[in-house]
Protein backbone atom coordinates (compact mmCIF):
# COMPACT_ATOMS: atom_id res chain seq x y z
CA UNK A 1 0.00 0.00 0.00
CA UNK A 2 1.15 3.18 -0.69
CA UNK A 3 1.35 5.93 1.18
CA UNK A 4 -1.31 8.29 -0.94
CA UNK A 5 -3.59 4.85 -0.60
CA UNK A 6 -2.58 5.26 2.70
CA UNK A 7 -3.43 8.77 3.31
CA UNK A 8 -6.60 9.03 1.26
CA UNK A 9 -8.35 6.22 3.85
CA UNK A 10 -7.40 7.93 6.30
CA UNK A 11 -8.75 10.82 5.07
CA UNK A 12 -11.75 8.83 3.92
CA UNK A 13 -12.28 7.33 7.46
CA UNK A 14 -11.83 10.81 9.46
CA UNK A 15 -14.60 12.32 7.27
CA UNK A 16 -17.09 9.18 7.66
CA UNK A 17 -16.15 10.23 11.42
CA UNK A 18 -17.18 13.60 11.55
CA UNK A 19 -20.14 13.11 9.61
CA UNK A 20 -21.26 10.57 12.08
CA UNK A 21 -20.49 13.23 14.86
CA UNK A 22 -22.59 15.56 13.25
CA UNK A 23 -25.79 13.38 12.14
CA UNK A 24 -25.30 12.15 16.02
CA UNK A 25 -25.14 16.00 17.04
CA UNK A 26 -28.12 17.20 14.81
CA UNK A 27 -29.93 13.78 15.87
CA UNK A 28 -29.49 15.26 19.65
CA UNK A 29 -30.37 18.96 19.20
CA UNK A 30 -33.96 17.45 17.01
CA UNK A 31 -35.05 15.39 19.89
CA UNK A 32 -34.13 17.83 22.62
CA UNK A 33 -36.46 20.60 20.55
CA UNK A 34 -38.95 17.45 20.46
CA UNK A 35 -39.13 17.21 23.78
CA UNK A 36 -39.91 20.28 24.39
CA UNK A 37 -42.43 20.94 21.50
CA UNK A 38 -43.74 17.51 23.20
CA UNK A 39 -43.75 19.31 26.23
CA UNK A 40 -45.71 22.05 25.71
CA UNK A 41 -48.24 20.38 24.96
CA UNK A 42 -49.62 19.88 29.12
CA UNK A 43 -49.97 23.42 29.54
CA UNK A 44 -51.54 24.54 26.44
CA UNK A 45 -54.21 21.52 27.18
CA UNK A 46 -54.81 22.30 30.56
CA UNK A 47 -56.24 26.13 29.77
CA UNK A 48 -58.30 24.15 27.70
CA UNK A 49 -59.98 21.67 30.01
CA UNK A 50 -60.36 24.15 32.10
CA UNK A 51 -62.21 26.24 29.75
CA UNK A 52 -64.84 23.49 29.22
CA UNK A 53 -62.73 21.22 26.36
CA UNK A 54 -62.74 17.60 27.12
CA UNK A 55 -59.92 15.69 26.80
CA UNK A 56 -60.68 14.04 23.42
CA UNK A 57 -61.79 17.09 21.25
CA UNK A 58 -58.59 18.98 22.37
CA UNK A 59 -56.60 15.87 21.24
CA UNK A 60 -58.58 15.46 17.71
CA UNK A 61 -58.79 19.22 17.07
CA UNK A 62 -54.67 18.96 17.52
CA UNK A 63 -53.57 16.10 15.58
CA UNK A 64 -55.96 17.10 12.69
CA UNK A 65 -54.41 20.74 12.61
CA UNK A 66 -50.99 19.14 12.49
CA UNK A 67 -51.75 16.58 9.87
CA UNK A 68 -53.17 20.16 7.93
CA UNK A 69 -49.93 21.86 8.29
CA UNK A 70 -47.85 18.81 7.12
CA UNK A 71 -50.56 17.82 4.39
CA UNK A 72 -48.29 20.25 1.42
CA UNK A 73 -44.84 19.66 2.74
CA UNK A 74 -45.68 16.10 2.77
CA UNK A 75 -46.64 15.86 -0.87
CA UNK A 76 -43.60 18.04 -1.78
CA UNK A 77 -41.45 15.69 0.11
CA UNK A 78 -43.26 13.09 -2.20
CA UNK A 79 -41.66 14.35 -5.11
CA UNK A 80 -44.30 12.28 -6.64
CA UNK A 81 -43.44 8.89 -5.75
CA UNK A 82 -46.73 8.07 -5.15
CA UNK A 83 -45.79 4.10 -4.33
CA UNK A 84 -43.80 5.19 -1.42
CA UNK A 85 -47.39 5.59 -0.04
CA UNK A 86 -49.05 2.25 -1.72
CA UNK A 87 -45.91 0.72 -0.03
CA UNK A 88 -46.42 1.79 3.19
CA UNK A 89 -49.76 2.29 3.91
CA UNK A 90 -49.69 -0.47 6.49
CA UNK A 91 -46.97 0.95 8.44
CA UNK A 92 -48.63 4.77 8.13
CA UNK A 93 -51.94 2.88 9.13
CA UNK A 94 -49.97 1.60 12.47
CA UNK A 95 -48.34 4.74 13.21
CA UNK A 96 -51.66 6.56 13.35
CA UNK A 97 -53.46 3.96 15.22
CA UNK A 98 -51.03 2.55 18.03
CA UNK A 99 -47.92 5.86 18.37
CA UNK A 100 -50.52 8.69 17.98
CA UNK A 101 -54.34 7.46 18.43
CA UNK A 102 -53.76 4.49 20.88
CA UNK A 103 -51.36 6.37 22.76
CA UNK A 104 -53.43 9.24 23.58
CA UNK A 105 -56.75 7.26 23.96
CA UNK A 106 -54.54 5.08 26.32
CA UNK A 107 -53.00 7.95 28.45
CA UNK A 108 -56.78 9.62 28.57
CA UNK A 109 -58.48 6.46 29.66
CA UNK A 110 -55.76 5.98 32.27
CA UNK A 111 -55.88 9.42 33.63
CA UNK A 112 -59.86 8.93 34.23
CA UNK A 113 -59.03 5.76 36.68
CA UNK A 114 -55.77 7.12 38.32
CA UNK A 115 -53.40 10.16 39.41
CA UNK A 116 -51.99 11.65 36.27
CA UNK A 117 -48.02 11.56 37.69
CA UNK A 118 -48.79 7.42 38.11
CA UNK A 119 -49.96 7.50 34.82
CA UNK A 120 -47.19 9.43 32.85
CA UNK A 121 -44.34 7.21 34.82
CA UNK A 122 -45.69 4.19 33.51
CA UNK A 123 -46.05 5.75 29.98
CA UNK A 124 -42.60 6.76 30.24
CA UNK A 125 -41.25 3.65 31.06
CA UNK A 126 -40.97 2.91 27.25
CA UNK A 127 -37.64 3.05 26.89
CA UNK A 128 -37.51 -0.36 28.78
CA UNK A 129 -39.91 -1.84 26.35
CA UNK A 130 -37.97 -0.27 23.68
CA UNK A 131 -34.92 -1.79 24.64
CA UNK A 132 -36.34 -4.82 25.22
CA UNK A 133 -38.24 -4.85 21.75
CA UNK A 134 -34.60 -3.95 20.36
CA UNK A 135 -33.07 -7.17 22.15
CA UNK A 136 -35.72 -9.32 21.27
CA UNK A 137 -36.39 -8.62 17.56
CA UNK A 138 -33.20 -7.58 16.13
CA UNK A 139 -30.47 -9.26 19.10
CA UNK A 140 -29.28 -5.56 19.88
CA UNK A 141 -28.25 -6.42 23.47
CA UNK A 142 -28.30 -3.45 26.01
CA UNK A 143 -24.96 -2.76 27.60
CA UNK A 144 -23.97 -1.70 31.18
CA UNK A 145 -24.45 1.77 30.97
CA UNK A 146 -27.15 1.72 29.05
CA UNK A 147 -29.19 -0.60 31.93
CA UNK A 148 -27.41 1.80 34.55
CA UNK A 149 -28.68 4.69 32.44
CA UNK A 150 -32.32 3.47 32.25
CA UNK A 151 -32.35 2.93 36.11
CA UNK A 152 -30.66 6.74 36.60
CA UNK A 153 -33.54 7.89 34.82
CA UNK A 154 -36.16 5.57 35.80
CA UNK A 155 -35.72 6.95 39.27
CA UNK A 156 -35.23 10.44 38.01
CA UNK A 157 -38.56 10.34 36.82
CA UNK A 158 -40.02 9.39 40.33
CA UNK A 159 -38.50 12.61 41.67
CA UNK A 160 -40.20 14.21 38.95
CA UNK A 161 -43.46 13.49 39.40
CA UNK A 162 -43.13 13.25 43.19
CA UNK A 163 -44.40 9.80 43.36
CA UNK A 164 -42.08 9.54 46.57
CA UNK A 165 -44.98 9.85 49.05
CA UNK A 166 -46.79 6.79 47.55
CA UNK A 167 -50.51 6.92 44.79
CA UNK A 168 -53.18 4.94 44.67
CA UNK A 169 -53.26 2.11 41.59
CA UNK A 170 -56.37 0.92 40.27
CA UNK A 171 -55.50 -1.84 38.07
CA UNK A 172 -57.52 -1.04 35.18
CA UNK A 173 -55.95 2.44 35.23
CA UNK A 174 -52.21 0.61 35.26
CA UNK A 175 -53.54 -1.86 32.29
CA UNK A 176 -54.67 1.34 30.27
CA UNK A 177 -51.22 3.29 31.29
CA UNK A 178 -49.38 0.60 29.74
CA UNK A 179 -51.13 -0.04 27.12
CA UNK A 180 -50.22 4.23 26.62
CA UNK A 181 -46.66 2.63 27.24
CA UNK A 182 -46.98 0.61 24.59
CA UNK A 183 -48.17 3.22 21.81
CA UNK A 184 -45.07 4.96 23.10
CA UNK A 185 -42.56 2.25 22.36
CA UNK A 186 -44.02 1.84 18.74
CA UNK A 187 -43.32 5.49 18.00
CA UNK A 188 -39.80 5.02 18.71
CA UNK A 189 -39.05 1.85 17.15
CA UNK A 190 -41.24 3.07 13.82
CA UNK A 191 -39.67 6.59 13.79
CA UNK A 192 -36.28 4.76 13.35
CA UNK A 193 -36.81 2.92 10.65
CA UNK A 194 -35.22 4.18 7.81
CA UNK A 195 -35.78 1.15 5.65
CA UNK A 196 -39.32 2.02 4.29
CA UNK A 197 -38.36 5.21 2.28
CA UNK A 198 -40.64 7.15 3.70
CA UNK A 199 -39.48 11.15 3.91
CA UNK A 200 -39.39 12.07 7.88
CA UNK A 201 -42.10 14.59 7.38
CA UNK A 202 -44.20 12.13 5.29
CA UNK A 203 -44.49 9.36 7.98
CA UNK A 204 -45.34 12.37 10.38
CA UNK A 205 -47.98 13.73 8.55
CA UNK A 206 -49.95 10.20 7.59
CA UNK A 207 -49.50 9.36 10.82
CA UNK A 208 -51.15 12.35 12.25
CA UNK A 209 -54.16 12.59 9.61
CA UNK A 210 -55.13 8.28 9.92
CA UNK A 211 -54.92 8.96 13.86
CA UNK A 212 -56.93 11.94 14.07
CA UNK A 213 -59.54 10.46 11.87
CA UNK A 214 -59.83 7.18 13.85
CA UNK A 215 -59.94 9.99 17.23
CA UNK A 216 -62.46 11.34 15.31
CA UNK A 217 -64.58 8.45 14.65
CA UNK A 218 -63.67 7.94 18.81
CA UNK A 219 -65.74 10.90 19.16
CA UNK A 220 -68.67 10.25 16.71
CA UNK A 221 -69.53 7.04 18.31
CA UNK A 222 -68.97 7.99 22.04
CA UNK A 223 -65.74 6.46 22.92
CA UNK A 224 -64.19 9.92 24.13
CA UNK A 225 -66.50 12.50 25.39
CA UNK A 226 -66.47 15.56 22.82
CA UNK A 227 -66.97 19.31 24.20
CA UNK A 228 -65.42 22.43 22.59
CA UNK A 229 -67.01 26.19 23.59
CA UNK A 230 -65.23 28.48 21.56
CA UNK A 231 -64.38 30.41 24.70
CA UNK A 232 -61.56 32.61 26.08
CA UNK A 233 -58.90 30.68 27.94
CA UNK A 234 -57.10 31.61 31.18
CA UNK A 235 -53.20 31.00 31.94
CA UNK A 236 -51.40 32.74 34.93
CA UNK A 237 -50.25 35.90 33.19
CA UNK A 238 -53.04 36.19 30.24
CA UNK A 239 -56.16 35.66 28.95
CA UNK A 240 -56.22 34.60 25.19
CA UNK A 241 -58.87 33.12 22.60
CA UNK A 242 -59.71 29.43 22.29
CA UNK A 243 -57.80 29.51 18.53
CA UNK A 244 -54.17 30.28 20.28
CA UNK A 245 -53.56 27.08 22.54
CA UNK A 246 -55.45 25.02 19.77
CA UNK A 247 -52.93 26.55 17.11
CA UNK A 248 -49.98 25.73 19.51
CA UNK A 249 -50.98 22.34 20.20
CA UNK A 250 -51.67 21.31 16.26
CA UNK A 251 -48.51 23.63 15.20
CA UNK A 252 -45.96 23.24 17.77
CA UNK A 253 -46.73 20.35 19.71
CA UNK A 254 -47.68 18.16 17.55
CA UNK A 255 -46.62 18.98 13.62
CA UNK A 256 -43.56 20.01 15.05
CA UNK A 257 -43.03 17.89 17.45
CA UNK A 258 -43.25 14.49 15.33
CA UNK A 259 -41.40 15.86 12.48
CA UNK A 260 -38.08 16.57 14.90
CA UNK A 261 -38.95 13.01 16.40
CA UNK A 262 -39.30 11.38 13.91
CA UNK A 263 -35.80 12.87 12.59
CA UNK A 264 -34.48 12.22 15.82
CA UNK A 265 -34.98 8.76 15.68
CA UNK A 266 -33.29 8.19 12.40
CA UNK A 267 -30.32 9.75 13.72
CA UNK A 268 -29.85 8.22 17.45
CA UNK A 269 -31.64 4.98 16.70
CA UNK A 270 -34.67 4.22 18.61
CA UNK A 271 -33.03 3.89 22.15
CA UNK A 272 -31.40 6.47 22.76
CA UNK A 273 -33.83 9.02 21.25
CA UNK A 274 -37.02 6.97 23.21
CA UNK A 275 -34.42 8.49 25.82
CA UNK A 276 -33.77 11.96 24.84
CA UNK A 277 -37.66 11.91 24.87
CA UNK A 278 -37.64 11.59 28.74
CA UNK A 279 -36.94 15.22 28.67
CA UNK A 280 -40.54 16.07 27.85
CA UNK A 281 -41.34 15.67 31.49
CA UNK A 282 -39.04 18.23 32.40
CA UNK A 283 -39.98 20.39 29.63
CA UNK A 284 -43.45 19.71 31.00
CA UNK A 285 -42.71 20.99 34.32
CA UNK A 286 -41.07 23.79 33.15
CA UNK A 287 -43.95 24.97 30.83
CA UNK A 288 -46.42 24.57 33.30
CA UNK A 289 -44.49 26.56 35.66
CA UNK A 290 -44.10 29.38 33.14
CA UNK A 291 -48.20 29.14 32.32
CA UNK A 292 -49.67 27.47 34.85
CA UNK A 293 -47.80 29.09 37.85
CA UNK A 294 -47.45 25.39 38.83
CA UNK A 295 -43.21 25.84 40.03
CA UNK A 296 -41.43 22.62 40.24
CA UNK A 297 -40.09 21.40 44.07
CA UNK A 298 -36.44 20.92 44.71
CA UNK A 299 -36.94 17.14 44.98
CA UNK A 300 -38.61 17.51 41.11
CA UNK A 301 -35.32 19.75 40.10
CA UNK A 302 -33.24 17.14 41.64
CA UNK A 303 -35.27 14.43 39.86
CA UNK A 304 -34.56 16.44 36.27
CA UNK A 305 -31.06 16.11 37.12
CA UNK A 306 -31.21 12.49 37.08
CA UNK A 307 -33.15 11.98 33.95
CA UNK A 308 -30.20 14.31 32.08
CA UNK A 309 -27.92 12.30 33.71
CA UNK A 310 -29.53 9.02 33.04
CA UNK A 311 -29.55 9.89 29.05
CA UNK A 312 -26.40 11.19 29.29
CA UNK A 313 -25.17 7.51 30.38
CA UNK A 314 -27.31 6.05 27.88
CA UNK A 315 -25.74 7.88 25.50
CA UNK A 316 -22.30 6.31 26.65
CA UNK A 317 -23.52 3.47 26.52
CA UNK A 318 -24.94 3.58 22.99
CA UNK A 319 -21.13 4.83 21.75
CA UNK A 320 -19.51 1.97 23.31
CA UNK A 321 -22.06 -0.14 21.92
CA UNK A 322 -21.24 0.77 18.18
CA UNK A 323 -18.01 0.45 19.21
CA UNK A 324 -18.14 -3.48 20.23
CA UNK A 325 -18.11 -5.55 18.03
CA UNK A 326 -21.93 -7.49 17.40
CA UNK A 327 -22.35 -10.34 19.76
CA UNK A 328 -25.41 -12.18 18.50
CA UNK A 329 -27.75 -13.94 21.45
CA UNK A 330 -27.46 -18.03 21.04
CA UNK A 331 -30.57 -20.07 19.56
CA UNK A 332 -32.94 -20.72 22.30
CA UNK A 333 -33.40 -23.74 20.02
Amino acid sequence: MTAYTHDAQLNRATAHDAAARSRRLSGLGFALLSAASFGLSGSLAKGLLDAGWTAGAAVTARILLAAAVLLIPSILALRGRWSLLAKNWKLIAAYGAFAVAGCQLAFFNAVGRMEVGVALLIEFTSPVAVIGWMWFRHHQRPGRLTLVGALLAAMGLVLVLDLISGADVDTVGVLWALGAMAGAAVYWVLSADETNGLPPIVLAGGGLLAGGLILLVAGLVGIVPFAAPLTDVTFVDAVVPWWVPIIGLGVVTAALAYVLGIAAGRRLGSRLASFMGLMEVVAALVFAWLLLGQAPAPIQLAGGALVLLGVVVVKSGERATADAPVEPLQSRA
